[in-house]
C-alpha cells in the first residue's frame, strides 16, 4: 500500500512538468494574426503594384481581412478589422485598435462575397470622422478605388484627392466592390479585451496608453512602410 501511496504523489508532483496544451489564441489575437497575413498577402501583388506607396504616404491604414457580403434581394455587408495610425514624429505604426465595417442596402442582388480589404487614410480629416465612430464612406469622406493592375509603377501620377482608398482582393459571385455607404465604428468589446477595460481607439492609436506584446509581428509587418 505504501507503494502505491508513493507511486501517486510521485505522479501528482510530476503534473506541472508535463506538457501543457497551448492556449487558444483569443479572437482577437486571431484577428490580428489574419490582418498580418492579408496585409502581407496585398503589399507584394503585383496586381496591387501601387499600394507600397498609397501605404507610405497614409496618415492611416485599416486592414479587415474578412468582409463578407451577400444577400438575395436585401443587400448587407459586414467585417472585423484593425486601424493603425502613424506617428509624425517617429514614424512608427501605432498599437492596433479594433473595428467594424457595415452596410445593408436595397436592390436585386444574389451572391456571396468575401474580400480582404485595406484601407488607406490620407488626412487628418478622415482619421479623425474615424476616432469620432462618425464614419460613413461617401457622406463627408470620400473613398475611391486603388488603382489595380500589373502594370502599374512608380511612374504612375498620383494626387491622392480621395480621403480614403480601398484596396480589395474579392473572391465569389459579385462582380464587383464599393464601399460608397459603408460604416465604421469602433469595437469596444474587442479593444477592452485585448487592452484594457478602458481603452479606447484614441488611447491606443494616438495617446499610446495601452500596449500588448504579441503585436510586435504585425508592427514588424508595417514597419518598412
Amino acid at each position: 500500500m505504501k507503494h502505491v501511496i508513493h507511486f501517486l504523489v510521485c505522479i501528482f508532483m510530476a503534473l506541472p512538468l508535463l506538457p501543457q496544451k497551448s492556449h487558444a489564441l483569443s479572437e482577437q489575437q486571431e484577428l490580428l494574426d489574419e490582418a498580418r497575413i492579408t496585409f502581407d498577402k496585398l503589399i507584394a501583388s503585383p496586381e496591387f503594384a501601387e499600394l507600397p506607396r498609397y501605404v507610405k504616404n497614409a496618415r492611416a491604414l485599416m486592414i479587415f481581412p474578412d468582409v463578407f457580403k451577400g444577400g438575395f434581394g436585401l443587400g448587407g455587408e459586414g467585417g472585423s478589422g484593425i486601424l493603425v495610425v502613424r506617428n509624425l514624429q517617429d514614424k512608427n505604426w501605432s498599437q492596433p485598435a479594433f473595428y467594424t465595417l457595415f452596410s445593408g442596402s436595397l436592390g436585386l442582388q444574389v451572391g456571396v462575397q468575401i474580400s480582404e480589404v485595406i484601407f488607406t487614410i490620407m488626412n487628418d480629416n478622415a482619421l479623425n470622422a474615424i476616432l469620432d465612430n462618425q464614419v460613413k464612406f461617401g457622406a463627408g469622406i470620400s473613398v475611391a478605388v486603388g488603382p489595380i493592375g500589373k502594370g502599374l509603377g512608380s511612374n504612375t501620377t498620383t494626387n491622392f484627392d480621395a480621403d480614403v482608398y480601398s484596396f480589395a482582393k474579392t473572391s465569389g459571385l459579385f462582380g464587383g466592390i464599393s464601399f460608397e455607404g459603408s460604416g465604421i465604428v469602433k469595437k469596444d468589446s474587442y479593444n477592452h479585451a485585448y487592452y484594457d477595460s478602458k481603452a479606447t481607439p484614441y488611447a491606443i492609436v494616438i495617446e499610446n496608453r495601452y500596449n500588448n506584446p504579441n503585436t510586435r509581428i504585425l508592427l514588424n509587418a508595417l514597419a518598412p512602410y
